[in-house]
């Protein structure tokens, strides 16, 4: 009876043992295994930029006193390819127009992404519409020799906009986006997304939740460069800014890519006018697109430590 005891004993304190040293040796792994962070290396690289000078020929864009949009807009790219060039000397730099010649909007999305553009930057200048008013213009002579005013409807110049302002494209236009997206899926490093193309199918919920990912992504990196860029405009330039904000543009729902299209001042606004025409003003927003596509590349381009 007593060895049958002594022999239960014996096996309890065996099986009691063995769990400790699984216990430590499990607890060894999982301290090293905390402690070692794995590096996953992050294979994209940001190559190719698109700059889009907005307007051309005809289409002269909005108007100064003295000068008109399609001319401050094509001094201003071309700085800005020179400045990227010097700056971010691994990344080529695509021009959508570079002389007077008006290039059309589904051209422009057309170019930027048949060149597997990674960034779409579209410069323009804003403007805002005459501002309707009734005045009077004189007097007629009524009834018992009253007078009675004549009013008269005039437009008057609305000069009180200034400033910056950053346009991402809207949500309420999103199919025009994902067409982009299904159109030039081949441009894509991402293996994941061609081979889920190769085999699209738009009733296959898996294809509408990849593009609507891709979509979504494009969607936050823009808005991301777009608040970049303002921060450099506010904070580094100590200008006024409108900010970002949504709108439908078709040059922007067409390409297949983060997009911002930058209104680089107010052209009928007399203190802008002057700026965006002087070198110094070109210069200054010019260098502070450059410090926040740097600093985007950066960020899209980091190693990712998990």
């Amino acid at each position: 009876m007593k060895n049958k005891i002594l022999n239960r004993l014996k096996r309890m304190i065996c099986g009691f043992a063995a769990i400790i040293v699984c216990f430590s040796l499990f607890s060894f792994t999982s301290k090293n295994y905390i402690k070692k962070d794995t590096v996953v290396n992050n294979s994209f690289k940001l190559k190719t930029i698109i700059v889009d000078a907005g307007h051309g020929g005809k289409k002269t864009g909005a108007f100064g006193s003295y000068s008109v949009e399609k001319n401050v807009t094509l001094a201003i790219a071309l700085k800005l390819q020179k400045a990227i060039e010097k700056e971010m000397n691994d990344v080529n730099v695509i021009m959508t127009r570079t002389t007077d010649d008006d290039v059309a909007f589904r051209s422009r999305a057309d170019i930027a992404n048949s060149n597997h553009g990674n960034v779409f930057i579209s410069i323009h200048c804003n403007s805002l519409s005459d501002r309707r008013r009734t005045q009077v213009v004189g007097y007629k002579k009524g009834k018992r020799g009253k007078k009675i005013p004549i009013y008269k409807t005039v437009s008057v110049p609305d000069r009180s906009g200034k400033g910056p302002l950053l346009l991402v494209y809207s949500t309420k236009r999103i199919g025009p986006q994902i067409e982009a997206l299904r159109e030039n899926a081949e441009l894509y490093e991402d293996k994941n997304y061609k081979d889920q193309y190769n085999g699209y199918d738009p009733d296959d919920p898996a294809s509408v939740i990849l593009l609507n990912a891709f979509k979504n992504k494009y969607r936050k990196q823009s808005i991301h460069l777009a608040n970049l860029i303002n921060t450099e405009f506010t904070d580094g330039d100590g200008r006024r800014s409108e900010g970002v904000r949504e709108q439908v543009l078709f040059v922007l729902d067409h390409t297949a890519m983060p997009s911002v299209l930058v209104e680089t001042g107010y052209i009928n606004n007399h203190d802008d006018e002057e700026y965006l025409n002087s070198e110094a003003g070109q210069n200054e927003i010019v260098d502070s697109i450059v410090r926040a596509l740097i600093n985007y590349k950066k960020e899209v381009e980091q190693v990712v430590t998990q």
